[in-house]
């Protein structure tokens, strides 16, 4: 691997562990920044698309919605590979979700093991998300106590 691919690898695991960060923050503005303008966005659950969006600004609408409820988000990644040629770029990430909110006067939390796949372009000499499926692959639910 050469100076330029390692900066390239680098820099994709930086982007991916930004949108995570920025979506625990539930700053859905700048998160949706990390992605192309006309990004799309896709969300698989039990082998069927649940959700598409496309767009910034409609990627920001739905992700505040989906999460407004939720007091805590929480995304640690994992094992990421790349294919990086020349101004693009796929890969594939690892993730475990985390949500902690109210349902039916208790605390509970959802985990969830999902993997993502993802389109890269590299834009004014930064690397944006072009397109992101999420594959939710498993959910658990249980009661918490603080």
């Amino acid at each position: 691997m050469d100076h330029k691919e390692l900066a390239d690898t680098i820099a994709l695991r930086a982007l991916i562990d930004k949108i995570s960060m920025l979506g625990d923050k539930k700053d859905f503005v700048h998160q949706t920044e990390l992605f192309s303008e006309n990004a799309i966005s896709e969300t698989v659950a039990g082998g069927k698309i649940i959700l598409k969006l496309e767009g910034r600004k409609e990627m920001a609408e739905a992700f505040e919605k989906f999460l407004k409820d939720f007091d805590t988000v929480y995304h640690f990644n994992g094992q990421q590979t790349v294919r990086i040629n020349g101004d693009t770029a796929t890969g594939s990430c690892y993730c475990f979700i985390t949500l902690i909110g109210d349902e039916n006067g208790k605390k509970i939390k959802t985990t969830v093991g999902a993997t993502y796949e993802d389109e890269y372009i590299r834009v004014n000499g930064q690397w944006l998300v072009s397109k992101r499926v999420g594959n939710f692959n498993w959910q658990d639910k249980a009661a918490i106590n603080y």
